[in-house]
């Protein structure tokens, strides 16, 4: 199965390995980001649309939506993928600013972009489509010193689940996939040595990105009637059960 996916956080990382995946495997891919170049670069020359943007600006995010289906007529799927986390940092330590701009993207963004993805895809015929929001481990278990981020990911399975309960009657499908130490840019301090919960410092096992691509591309390729409610995907050895 082929169609339309928007995949935003795409100018790197795992949104841009999945983007890549996506476009080989034939779908018509939008990619929104808010840097231009890197979108660009993502593209290559495999005609992937273009759609930079701020996912914390509803009606940018909006005008994003509605070019993609000017493009396409439709839009069968979206991949919530844009993300940023904060320093490691007790509680006391956290610059209040900061925790506001990481739920400003990964809870408002991850919402304002379900929001314009649900409109379309409850308005074209036929009806329906899918969202993919990218939760993470963290939405089941803490690091030390990481209260915005998983906040703000405990948040998203929240939004996952209304989404998938809200958009029943609109054949709109709603997954979450939660991954562990994918090696990305995000990602590489796990190689050098990570806070533990027992206070120590070390390195963790990660896995390549491209598992995680291939998981959302099976996500996405599923049957109508058919979804993926929430799937972890982890680095096999890293220590998440029995850190929680």
């Amino acid at each position: 199965m082929t169609g339309t996916i928007i995949i935003t956080g795409a100018g790197s990382g795992i949104g841009r390995v999945t983007a890549r995946v996506f476009l080989q495997a034939g779908w018509q891919v939008g990619l929104i980001g808010r840097r231009e170049e890197a979108l660009r670069e993502t593209a290559g020359d495999a005609g992937a649309l273009v759609l930079p943007c701020d996912v914390t600006d509803a009606a940018a995010v909006d005008a994003a939506f509605d070019k993609a289906v000017t493009r396409w007529g439709r839009i069968d799927a979206l991949f919530n993928n844009a993300g940023t986390g904060l320093v490691t940092q007790t509680p006391d330590e956290v610059d209040a600013d900061e925790f506001r701009r990481v739920i400003d993207v990964n809870v408002n963004g991850v919402f304002n972009c379900a929001r314009s993805a649900f409109r379309v895809m409850r308005a074209q015929k036929p009806q329906g489509g899918r969202i993919i929001n990218n939760g993470s481990v963290s939405a089941h278990a803490p690091r030390p010193g990481s209260i915005g981020y998983t906040a703000s990911k405990h948040a998203v399975t929240g939004i996952t689940r209304s989404i998938s309960l809200d958009g029943r009657p609109f054949n709109i499908a709603c997954g979450q996939i939660d991954i562990g130490n994918a090696l990305t840019d995000m990602a590489e301090k796990m190689t050098r040595g990570v806070p533990q919960a027992d206070g120590s410092v070390r390195v963790e096992p990660v896995m390549d990105a491209q598992v995680v691509a291939d998981t959302v591309l099976h996500m996405a390729s599923l049957p109508e009637g058919a979804n993926v409610q929430f799937v972890t995907v982890m680095a096999t050895n890293m220590p998440f059960i029995g850190r929680g």
